[in-house]
């Protein structure tokens, strides 16, 4: 049976408490981050970190000196694991909100990257193995309509030109947030169950025609 050498770490909070002068909190905050005099400074053993594997050698009283092995991702400190998938949420967020402020469709291996990420993060907070490979993708799913505040600007000022029953009111006296108000609430209790089904009928019956016509080439 093989010898291994594991460093294992814990991490000990040095703690003080010390009364600010200070117009805000914020304030208050910047001149303790500042302070540099730890002379009332006491270890907190009552919460001290978990305990993680910082280090894994082959052999006995190896550390440092032996074959290193990686540590596997459910030994590592919870802190240092979020700190590093964090960078990877954000890369995909910035990428997702990039796509969609264009218009475009975010690439299948970006969204093959996304539900791993995702399953990552639960792991992270359970205290489990990193995922080996992606879950399943959701299957394709495309828009039908987009309720865009614009146009519903547009069509206040065309209602107002032919329904006198608003008082006198202009299109420029309704505002931005009213109009997202009503966006909010029109997207919330209108049921297209009914459009919906429809087009995937249509497309249903479009695909088998494609499919017929493939297949008597």
């Amino acid at each position: 049976m093989p010898d291994y050498t594991i460093e294992t770490t814990y991490h000990l909070p040095i703690s003080r408490k010390r009364t600010y002068s200070a117009d805000t909190a914020e304030a208050a905050c910047h001149a303790a981050i500042k302070d540099g005099d730890w002379d009332e400074a006491r270890n907190d053993h009552e919460t001290s970190g978990e305990t993680h594997v910082t280090g894994i050698w082959e052999g006995a009283d190896a550390a440092y000196r032996g074959s290193a092995i990686s540590v596997p991702s459910q030994f590592r400190g919870m802190t240092e694991r979020k700190i590093g998938h964090f960078e990877i949420l954000l890369g995909i967020l910035k990428i997702v909100v990039s796509d969609a402020q264009a218009g475009r469709s975010t690439s299948s291996d970006w969204m093959a990257k996304a539900p791993w990420a995702i399953s990552r993060s639960e792991a992270i907070l359970a205290g489990a193995p990193d995922p080996h490979r992606s879950v399943d993708l959701p299957k394709p799913h495309h828009v039908l309509a987009v309720l865009r505040e614009d146009r519903v600007r547009a069509a206040i000022a065309a209602i107002l030109e032919v329904d006198h029953d608003f008082g006198g009111l202009t299109p420029d006296a309704v505002t931005d947030e009213e109009i997202h108000a009503a966006c909010l609430t029109v997207v919330t209790v209108m049921d297209l169950a009914d459009e919906t089904g429809t087009a995937e009928f249509q497309a249903g019956m479009a695909a088998l025609r494609q499919a017929r016509r493939r297949r008597s080439v």
